[in-house]
C-alpha cells in the first residue's frame, strides 16, 4: 500500500521531519518526506495496517511544537519504489495553495541542551548557543521557507564535521535542527576585543559590580542588571528613562522564582513552557532584607518573572547567582535594537558593556508578557515565543488588520488561519512605524499572505489609518471596541451573536465621540450599542490622559447630567486642597465654555479619576499605570461596594459614576482607609457592570459575554465581572491568546473585516 500525504500546520522548524523518519522507520515502511513551502509531505509504502498506523501517528504523536491543523492523504506514486527505505528529501517549493504558511516561534532551551551546558565532559560545555530540534531561535532567525539552515541567518556559519554528523544522522535529536551549532563552527560571544567564555566574564563581572550590560537576545537586545541592588535598578531607570514602569526579572529557575511569588500550578506550566514569557504573579511577602531593589516594581504587589530562554542567559544566571532585570533594549517606546550598530547608537547611554554574538537577528520579538485569573491565562503582549504561531480565523480572501496606535500589532489572515505579528511597541513615531512596516513586510512573503483588504480603526489620526489609506487596496474601517469584542470572539470561534463588554482607555465610536466603556450587542460583521457609561470632558484632551487629576476634575465638574446630585464642594475640597489653585481656576474655566474639554465615555479615565481622588497618582509615566496602582492598592481586601446607578438615556442603558464619587468622597472625608476605598470601586464596578448586562439580556442580548479592552488586564476587575456574570447564567469569555488590550485589535479588525466581506457574497 503507497500514500502520499501532507501535514499543515505548524510543522517546520519544530523537528516533524525527524519524526515522520523515526515514525516510518519503526514501522518498517519505505518513502520519504521533505519541507514543501510552509507544511510537510511525502510518501510512504507498505503493509496496509503499517500504513495507517502511520498515519495515525502524524495525528497524535507529533513533537512538542508542532501544532498539527491538517492531513491530507491521497493515492502514491511508484517513485519510492525504486529507492528502498525512509529518506529526509531536500525542501522544494511547490505550486501554493491559499493555505498559509505557518512560522514556527522561538522555543527555549530544552532540558537536554540545558545538561549539556553544564556538562564539563561535553563538547558543548559552556556553549551559549546550544540548541535541538526542540529548541532554540526560528522565527528570529528565518529569512525564508521552507524552513532549511540556508534560508536562515545560520547559513553563515559552515558546519563542523561533528555538528555535520549529528545533522545527518536519523538517531541523533539534532537530526535536521537548522540552527545547530557548537564552539567549533557556530557564533561566538563578544565584548569590545574579547571573545567567547573571557567575553562572558567580563558582562559577568560588569554586572556584579553595579553596572548595567547590553546583551542580544534572541529577539533584540536586553538591558541587563542585579535586580537586587537599588543603586543599579535606579541608574537603570535614569538613564532608560523608564521612572516608575515595572522591571521584569528573570530567575535561575522555578524554586527561585517560588522565593520571590506566589506560583500556581497554571502559572507553573507557563513559566516552564517553551515560550518562556514574562509572567506577572503575586509577590511573596518578605520579612527582612527584600532580595529584590524596591525600584524593580515600585508601589505594587506584583511582579514580571520569567525562566532563562536561551543558554546565554543560563550561563549568566549561574555564574551571577542572582536575580537579574531583564528588560528590553530601547530608549521610551522606541522598539527593541537588533542590529549592532543600532544597539550600539541607541543605548550607548545606558549600557556600560555590550555582550554581543554574530549571529544576525532576522525579525524583531520583544518578550511575551502573560497573567493568570484562576486557571484563566491572559496575555498582556504576545511577541517572543508566541507569535507568529497561526490562530482561528476563517477568511474568503486574503486580509490584513493594520491594528491601533497602542501596544500596536498587525494580522495577516487567509483561509481558516491569522498570524497575529509581533508586538511593536507605540505606533507613534518614525522608528515605531518603520519597524512595523518591516515586520509587515516579513511575515508577509513568510507566511505566503498577499493582503486584497486592509482593516483600520476608525480614528484618522493613527499612523495605521493614515498607512492604510495610502495602500491602494480596499479598506474595512472597525470601530475600535467593536474590534476588541471581536477578537475575544473569533478566537473562541463564536459563530452566532454574542454580548460584547469593552473597557480601556479611548477609542473614536462611530458617533464622533470618544468611547471607552461599552455594551454592544454584536456579531463579528456588525453590532450595536446597548449600553455605555456617563460621559465626563477631559481637560486639554491628551493632558487629560497624561494628568488624572484633570480627568478627574473634569469628572467632578463637568460629568454627563443624568439627574444625580454632584459632590458637594466641601467634599471636592479633600481632592483640590492637593492641586495648584491656579490649575484648578484654568480647568474649571475650561470645562465651564467647553474649550478643549472632548467628553469620553471611558472606562480608563474612570479609573484615573478614582486613583486621582484617593491620591495615588497625579501625573503618569506610563499608559495605563493609574489604574495599575489603584489594582494594587485594592489587593483582596474585602469592601463594600459604593452606591451605583443605572438609568436609561437616549435609549442606551448608563452607567453614571456621579453616585459611586459622591460616596467615595464621603468614606473617604469619615477616614476610611485607601485600600478598602479602592476595593469598593473594583466591586462597584463588577455591579455596575453586572447591571448592565442583565438589562441589555432582559431586552433579548445573547447569553454569551466576550469581555475585551485593556481595563480587563486588572485581575481583580476581570474576577468581579466574570463573577457576576456567571451568576446570572451567562457564558464568559475573555482572550486567552489574543492580547485582551490594544494588542488584540488587529485580529479583531480582521475578523470583522472577514466577515463583512463574506457577506457581501
Amino acid at each position: 500500500m503507497m500514500r502520499h500525504f501532507q501535514v499543515c500546520g505548524t510543522v517546520q522548524g519544530v523537528g516533524f521531519r525527524p519524526f515522520v523518519y523515526r515514525t516510518a522507520a519503526d514501522l518498517g515502511l519505505d518513502g520519504w518526506v521533505a519541507n514543501v513551502n510552509g507544511h510537510v509531505e511525502g510518501e510512504v509504502a507498505g503493509p496496509p495496517g503499517a500504513v495507517d498506523e502511520f498515519v495515525a501517528r502524524l495525528r497524535t504523536d507529533a513533537p512538542v511544537q508542532a501544532r498539527v491543523r491538517r492531513v491530507q492523504l491521497a493515492d502514491g506514486t511508484t517513485r519510492s519504489a525504486h529507492r528502498p527505505g525512509f529518506h529526509v528529501r531536500h525542501s522544494a517549493s511547490a505550486h501554493r495553495d491559499r493555505t498559509a504558511r505557518e512560522v514556527p516561534p522561538d522555543a527555549a532551551i530544552c532540558d537536554a541542551c540545558l545538561r549539556e551546558l553544564r556538562d564539563p565532559r561535553d563538547r558543548r560545555h559552556r556553549y551559549p548557543f546550544v540548541n535541538c530540534t526542540d529548541c532554540g531561535p526560528r522565527a528570529t532567525i528565518i529569512e525564508d521557507l521552507p524552513y532549511d539552515r540556508i534560508r536562515t541567518t545560520m547559513s553563515r556559519f559552515p558546519l563542523c564535521a561533528d555538528c555535520a554528523a549529528e545533522y545527518a544522522d536519523p538517531a541523533d535529536r539534532r537530526f535536521h535542527a537548522e540552527p545547530i551549532a557548537c564552539p567549533a563552527c557556530g557564533p561566538e560571544l563578544a565584548w569590545e576585543e574579547l571573545r567567547g567564555e573571557t567575553a562572558l566574564r567580563a558582562a559577568v563581572l560588569t554586572v556584579a559590580e553595579g553596572g548595567i550590560i547590553a546583551l542580544k537576545g534572541l529577539g533584540g537586545y536586553q538591558l541587563v542588571c542585579d535586580a537586587a541592588d537599588p543603586a543599579a535598578v535606579a541608574e537603570l531607570r535614569r538613564r532608560k528613562g523608564r521612572p516608575a514602569k515595572p522591571f521584569a526579572v528573570m530567575v535561575r529557575d522555578l524554586r527561585s522564582a517560588a522565593r520571590l511569588a506566589r506560583i500556581g500550578s497554571t502559572e507553573r506550566g507557563i513559566l516552564t513552557s517553551p515560550e518562556r514569557p514574562v509572567v506577572l504573579l503575586a509577590r511573596m511577602p518578605w520579612h527582612g532584607m527584600d532580595p529584590l531593589a524596591p525600584e524593580v516594581h515600585p508601589g505594587l504587589h506584583r511582579i514580571g518573572l520569567f525562566l532563562p530562554t536561551t543558554g546565554l542567559h543560563h550561563l549568566l544566571l549561574d555564574d551571577l547567582e542572582r536575580p537579574l532585570v531583564v528588560t528590553s533594549g530601547n530608549l521610551g517606546d522606541a522598539p527593541i535594537a537588533i542590529e549592532d550598530d543600532e544597539a550600539r547608537r541607541a543605548l550607548a547611554g545606558v549600557a556600560d558593556g555590550f555582550l554581543t554574538h554574530d549571529r544576525p537577528i532576522h525579525s524583531r520579538y520583544d518578550d511575551s508578557v502573560v497573567q493568570c485569573t484562576g486557571r484563566i491565562r491572559i496575555t498582556v503582549r504576545r511577541a517572543r515565543g508566541l507569535a507568529p504561531a497561526a490562530l482561528p480565523l476563517l477568511t474568503d480572501q486574503p486580509i490584513a488588520g493594520v491594528g491601533a496606535q497602542l501596544k500596536h500589532t498587525f494580522t495577516l489572515a487567509d483561509a481558516d488561519r491569522a498570524h497575529l505579528g509581533p508586538h511593536t511597541g507605540d505606533l507613534a513615531d518614525v522608528a515605531t512605524h518603520e519597524s512595523f512596516l518591516t515586520s509587515y513586510d516579513r511575515l508577509k512573503r513568510l507566511t505566503g499572505i498577499e493582503p486584497v483588504a486592509l482593516a483600520h480603526d476608525l480614528h484618522p489620526g493613527y499612523l495605521s489609518t493614515r498607512w492604510a489609506e495610502a495602500q491602494g487596496l480596499r479598506r474595512v474601517p472597525v470601530q475600535h471596541h467593536h474590534a476588541h469584542v471581536a477578537a475575544c470572539a473569533a478566537e473562541h470561534e463564536v459563530r452566532g451573536p454574542f454580548l460584547g463588554v469593552a473597557y480601556d482607555g479611548l477609542g473614536l465610536g462611530d458617533d464622533g465621540t470618544l468611547w471607552g466603556g461599552e455594551i454592544l450587542v454584536a456579531g463579528l460583521s456588525g453590532y450595536r450599542r446597548v449600553g455605555r457609561f456617563a460621559t465626563a470632558p477631559l481637560p486639554g484632551g491628551d493632558a487629560a490622559v497624561h494628568h488624572p487629576r484633570r480627568a478627574a476634575l473634569g469628572r467632578l465638574l463637568g460629568g454627563e447630567n443624568l439627574g444625580a446630585p454632584r459632590p458637594g464642594p466641601w467634599l471636592n475640597r479633600s481632592f483640590t486642597d492637593r492641586l495648584d489653585p491656579v490649575e484648578v481656576d484654568i480647568v474649571r474655566a475650561m470645562v465651564a465654555r467647553d474649550v478643549n474639554c472632548p467628553r469620553a465615555s471611558s472606562a480608563g479615565r474612570l479609573f484615573d479619576t478614582v486613583a486621582a481622588l484617593l491620591g495615588l497618582v497625579d501625573r503618569v509615566s506610563y499608559e495605563g499605570e493609574a489604574a495599575v496602582l489603584l489594582e494594587a492598592a485594592a489587593g483582596d481586601q474585602h469592601a463594600v461596594p459604593f452606591t451605583h446607578r443605572v438609568v436609561q438615556a437616549r435609549g442606551l442603558w448608563v452607567y453614571d459614576p456621579t453616585p459611586t464619587l459622591s460616596d467615595l468622597l464621603e468614606r473617604q472625608a469619615d477616614g476610611e482607609p485607601v485600600a478598602r476605598l479602592a476595593a469598593a470601586f473594583h466591586v462597584t464596578l463588577g455591579l455596575a457592570t453586572a447591571d448592565l448586562v442583565a438589562r441589555a439580556v432582559a431586552d433579548g442580548a445573547p447569553h454569551t459575554v466576550c469581555l475585551g479592552g485593556g481595563c480587563f488586564v486588572n485581575r481583580r476587575l476581570l474576577t468581579e465581572v466574570r463573577r457576576r456574570l456567571h451568576a446570572q447564567g451567562l457564558r464568559v469569555l475573555v482572550g486567552g491568546q489574543v492580547p485582551v488590550g490594544d494588542g488584540g485589535i488587529s485580529y479583531g479588525q480582521a475578523a470583522v473585516a472577514a466577515a463583512r466581506l463574506a457577506g457581501e457574497r
